[in-house]
């Protein structure tokens, strides 16, 4: 299993990572941009090569990550060196180009992200079909929040929140997002509809992993789930609307933590992630595809947002030299950088310190169920 799940997590991440690095590169060329170095992973070198443009493309030593040099870069963070920014002479210098590109050439590689898990999507549907449930209620549990809140079995969900209810799988990611929160459910009962304010109840679970999984229960069930059969133009549809509703759960997630509705220990870090991947690579490939397509779109949403080191810190330099019509000094840089950095780090290390705690918390329940 341990060796499964790093073999496993290993291959998604150098995939992803070469997915979003890719997008950089690409667009940076399309912009006459000198690359000079393209790495998977950091830290010293194993293996490379150079190519006819003099990039230098190479596998290093620490696998978690990956990135790529532009001309005019001090590092691999793309911070510019000294005179770079007034190095207008080289016209394949990153930091001289055109405010449009330097911003293009950054936001590509969240970009293929999610591109790239809208097609991994997209794929599984077109393979196995889109799950598909229908929206009228075949039972109500009893003592249930829809039970307290009046409905009945019967009634067809049409909406929450002014939400459209057009499958039952719909219904869940909503109550994902809500949790315990009220919500206004539009309900079509004898031809005719009404509005019945519910409140889900909480549940709270541990998953395989030691995780703490909150999720907001109403207490219906529908028909028998089936995989209806689509085509590429749905499909594609399909994959993109799964991607839109990905980064939508977790941006809520992640806000829910922030405002405490959420517990942070539902953060995970690298040892996490690999015990996840670890588990779908035992289920079956397809798993690992879906598992792939989510941490994707998650690795594209991370990279988005303002801190700087990521891309989404280079993206708010950039609207700021809009507003400003000049490039934020390079010891302005330089301070943010290293705010950055601390930042990044001290959300890695607290991943880790979860993942470790919890994988601990699980080996304990193990060894005292020997004695129980």
């Amino acid at each position: 299993m341990f060796g499964l799940s790093v073999i496993t997590f290993l291959v998604v991440l150098t995939v992803l990572v070469f997915v979003h690095e890719m997008g950089h590169y690409l667009v940076a060329r399309w912009c006459g941009v000198r690359v000079d170095v393209f790495s998977i992973g950091f830290g010293r070198e194993l293996i490379g090569w150079n190519d006819k443009s003099g990039t230098r493309w190479k596998i290093s030593m620490i696998p978690l990550g990956g990135y790529v040099k532009f001309s005019g870069d001090e590092d691999a963070a793309s911070r510019p060196g000294a005179g770079a920014m007034a190095n207008t002479e080289d016209d394949g210098n990153f930091h001289t180009k055109p405010l449009w590109q330097r911003a293009a050439v950054v936001f590509a590689g969240p970009a293929v992200n999610y591109i790239f898990a809208a097609i991994l999507f997209a794929g599984m549907f077109m393979t196995y079909g889109v799950p598909s449930t229908t929206n009228r209620i075949s039972e109500v549990v009893e003592n249930s929040a829809a039970a307290e809140a009046g409905l009945i079995a019967g009634d067809r969900i049409v909406a929450m929140n002014d939400q459209p209810i057009e499958r039952f799988e719909d219904l869940r990611q909503l109550m994902a997002l809500n949790l315990d929160r009220p919500v206004d459910a539009t309900i079509e009962r004898d031809g005719r509809q009404l509005v019945l304010p519910v409140r889900p109840h909480l549940d709270e679970q541990k998953d395989s992993l030691n995780n703490t999984i909150r999720r907001g229960l109403l207490g219906v069930r529908s028909e028998r789930r089936e995989m209806r059969e689509v085509g590429v133009a749905e499909a594609t549809w399909e994959g993109a609307a799964q991607t839109i509703t990905m980064t939508a759960v977790n941006l809520e997630a992640l806000w829910d933590i922030v405002t405490g509705h959420r517990s942070s220990d539902e953060i995970s870090g690298p040892i996490g992630i690999a015990r996840m991947t670890g588990q779908a690579a035992e289920i079956s490939p397809a798993a690992v595809i879906n598992i792939m397509a989510v941490i994707s779109v998650g690795l594209g949403m991370i990279n988005l947002f303002p801190i700087p080191m990521l891309d989404g810190g280079h993206l708010l330099f950039y609207a700021i030299e809009a507003i400003k019509r000049k490039p934020m000094s390079e010891r302005a840089q330089e301070f943010s950088f290293k705010i950055g950095f601390a930042l990044v780090i001290s959300l890695m290390v607290f991943a880790t310190v979860n993942d470790i705690q919890k994988a601990a918390a699980g080996l304990l329940d193990g060894v005292l169920g020997w004695f129980s």
